[in-house]
């Protein structure tokens, strides 16, 4: 059965099928599509999840061995499949076997990059599709991303005006993946204000679309790649120029929450591709790979409850000084201590 993105949900309400295969190249809706059929999944008591990364030399017996297995944790299993293209003369007839009998309690989630129409027509397509669901993702038109922009909004508590929203949209076509992480900044920056005037341009211009001089995703990257003085240098400068805490907070939880599911899968038995294979954008994989290794799978976890207490710190929830928290929480994803130059007040540094 094909669906579309936006009848997924209603599908998975109802039933949940043996097969998902989600296809297509915006990146954003693949990644909510997969999520979602994961968290119906979970809720239907599938606690298993085997991650499988059909990347070149994949050894394709690892399919049927999955599926042939019994569990020795759950009685129902979510085998997760992830193709970065197609699947090859010895996988397309192992996904066209899966699916002529799928086994029971398993469902098989399978995504990969776009298919054209000559692809979507073989037959290990047309077995998965016949077996389950096929979600074909595509680029929303400029209507479709202003309404998915402004039900994200509405998620979020957040109103814009007609001009903002006109903004948004904007810079959001063809990239839905920018697009959703200026709302999650704005999220940060207004998300308790429910009550407040719509949010004008100018507001949007200038705490979204500036933030990027202010280099708070500069911050986070040196960190992760281990040069925790040049951090803290940044910070300081982050801090002089004003930058609101909770956009540095939001770069920098933004990593933790990736170290921390990564470290936590890998302590589950995940190999490290498996457990970094869902990580966006890819670009960051290298150093993420590289930067786990520092904390210990609970290490990483306890810093991401330090980035919620932060969280608290900045709303005046709980007390204390959020750039002292923010200088802590950069050199513990540097993996450096805090020497001598880096722990001098930052709030000395801060211009008011």
């Amino acid at each position: 059965m094909r669906l579309r993105f936006n009848q997924l949900k209603g599908s998975l309400d109802k039933r949940l099928a043996p097969v998902y295969l989600i296809t297509g190249d915006e990146p954003l809706q693949v990644m909510l599509a997969a999520d979602a059929v994961r968290a119906a999944a979970r809720a239907r008591d599938y606690q298993e999840r085997v991650i499988l990364d059909a990347e070149a030399g994949f050894d394709w017996a690892a399919l049927r061995e999955a599926a042939a297995s019994l569990s020795l944790f759950a009685e129902r299993r979510l085998l997760d499949l992830r193709m970065p293209g197609k699947p090859g003369a010895v996988g397309a007839p192992a996904l066209t076997h899966y699916a002529r009998q799928p086994p029971p309690d398993t469902v098989l989630l399978v995504q990969c990059g776009k298919l054209d129409k000559a692809a979507a027509n073989t037959a290990w397509v047309k077995a998965l599709d016949r077996a389950g669901v096929m979600l074909q993702v595509w680029p929303l038109a400029a209507r479709e991303t202003r309404q998915w922009i402004h039900a994200r909004l509405n998620e979020r508590g957040l109103r814009v005006s007609e001009d903002a929203l006109s903004l948004l949209a904007e810079r959001g076509q063809g990239n839905l993946l920018a697009a959703n992480q200026e709302i999650e900044k704005l999220s940060l920056l207004y998300g308790d204000a429910r009550a407040r005037e719509p949010l004008s341009v100018s507001e949007i211009v200038v705490d979204v679309a500036d933030s990027a001089r202010f280099n708070v995703f500069e911050l986070a990257e040196t960190a992760l790649a281990g040069h925790g003085a040049q951090a803290a240098r940044i910070l300081r400068r982050l801090a002089a120029e004003d930058v609101k805490p909770a956009l540095v907070l939001w770069s920098l939880t933004d990593q933790v929450r990736a170290l921390a599911s990564i470290s936590g899968q890998i302590s589950q038995g995940a190999s490290l591709d498996q457990a970094a294979a869902g990580i966006n954008p890819p670009r960051r994989l290298p150093m993420l790979k590289m930067a786990f290794r520092r904390q210990t799978a609970a290490a990483w976890a306890a810093l991401l409850r330090r980035c919620a207490r932060v969280d608290r710190m900045i709303k005046g929830q709980e007390p204390g000084n959020p750039w002292d928290e923010l200088l802590v929480l950069t050199m513990s994803l540097s993996g450096q201590p805090l020497f001598d130059v880096a722990i001098e007040r930052i709030s000395k540094a801060r211009i008011r």
